[in-house]
């Protein structure tokens, strides 16, 4: 029998965990077992629910007062759905969701059902060679503020970010379709900076717009910005759910690097005791999915997550896998004396994701993100941020300090 294996950290008063299992695995299956024929219980055999292993939790990492917790393990029968990961989510946690004192922690899946998921067009090794950056991380920079600005405007922030040496640039996640900045118009103004980059300094700008409307149209708005001329697109795909990021990445039509944002997704992992890890849903999930690129809160910034949670994500986005692997960027808070930080934390495979770090530099924007790209080659150089011999950089640092 072909099975995907979901695993939960469960909380019980009682600590009767073989009967809490046992009662999912019925449950979330042939239902009520115990009360079935023996003929029909030899007929609906093949999609019941098993309990594969139960084992303590560690409680310094998951408490809860006047209650016990458990890891446990349960194997459902792929006949039971569909391979697709709206019906896995369902199966595996659907009403079990509501339960409380439940968390869903990893799914082991069969090469079987990963191979009918997208995964990414491009991952870390095709964004590389688009930009044609090897050998050190991406600087990536956001657009701030977004809100009220008109074309040209927003034009200028463009370039002043890309003057100042960074990889990608991407809207911010909250502009959205609107009268002063409407999707083709601002791809294309910005797309003559990108030409002016690789005309005169030979350096590639991606430019990743933001992907929005209706679901229904998704895929029409995505042909729109690349036929304008972006060469990424933003997407919040929590705010749509994982399988219209399936499509996305799916259709052949959609020719560049899709890059995932974690907009809204904090009602589902920020709980230890509910809802499900974060190495599942932002790393994981979204790798199969088809993103090229995962956003998630960094270790030590204005938003942030756990060091092991974080690692975690990446260590999903990047271990060996049917799939391509793909780009951790950890943000939020991110400046340039973070730098030997990130690297040190998630290695020289991510890409450096900042806003303020960059336009809150106290020379302006365009030397914030020379900052960065200073940051990142001293320390790929191995030379400590306070030795290196750059101006902008050391701004930076007199104004945010450092981390090692």
């Amino acid at each position: 029998m072909t099975m995907c294996i979901a695993h939960y950290a469960i909380w019980d008063e009682r600590a009767d965990f073989l009967k809490k299992a046992t009662a999912i695995a019925h449950g979330m299956t042939v239902g009520t077992w115990t009360e079935l024929s023996a003929t029909r219980k030899s007929e609906m055999e093949k999609h019941l629910g098993v309990v594969l292993d139960i084992a303590p939790l560690d409680e310094t990492e998951y408490a809860i007062p006047n209650a016990r917790g458990a890891r446990v393990s349960i194997g459902y029968p792929t006949i039971n759905f569909s391979a697709d990961i709206p019906a896995l989510l369902v199966t595996v946690f659907g009403k079990l969701s509501l339960d409380g004192n439940i968390r869903l922690l990893d799914i082991t899946l069969s090469d079987a059902f990963l191979k009918q998921c997208p995964g990414a067009k491009y991952g870390i090794h095709g964004i590389r060679d688009r930009t044609g950056v090897h050998g050190r991380p991406l600087l990536m920079s956001i657009f701030k503020s977004v809100v009220g600005y008109d074309l040209q405007e927003l034009r200028e922030q463009f370039a002043q970010q890309a003057y100042g040496g960074v990889d990608l640039i991407k809207d911010d996640e909250i502009l959205f379709e609107n009268p002063l900045t409407p999707l083709e118009k601002r791809v294309a103004a910005c797309q003559t900076v990108c030409e002016d980059m690789m005309r005169h300094h030979g350096h590639t700008v991606l430019y990743a717009a933001n992907l929005t409307g209706k679901t229904s149209l998704l895929a029409t708005n995505a042909r729109r910005a690349i036929a304008a001329g972006a060469s990424a697109l933003l997407f919040n795909v929590f705010a749509y759910g994982l399988d219209a990021l399936c499509e996305l990445a799916s259709d052949r039509s959609i020719t560049v690097p899709l890059v995932a944002h974690p907009a809204c997704s904090g009602a589902i992992v920020s709980s230890t005791q509910t809802g499900i890890s974060p190495a599942l849903l932002l790393g994981k999930l979204l790798r199969i999915a088809g993103a090229d690129l995962v956003l998630f809160p960094s270790p030590y910034g204005s938003v942030t997550m756990p060091r092991s949670q974080t690692v975690s994500i990446a260590h999903e986005l990047t271990t060996p896998s049917v799939h391509r692997p793909v780009f951790p960027v950890p943000s939020a808070g991110i400046h340039p004396g973070l730098v030997p930080a990130l690297l040190k934390d998630f290695g020289g495979d991510i890409v450096i994701n900042a806003g303020g770090g960059i336009h809150g530099h106290p020379n302006g924007t365009t030397a914030g993100a020379q900052a960065f790209r200073q940051a990142i080659d001293a320390t790929v150089a191995g030379i400590p941020l306070h030795d290196a011999p750059y101006e902008h950089l050391q701004a930076a640092l007199a104004r945010w300090g450092t981390r090692t």
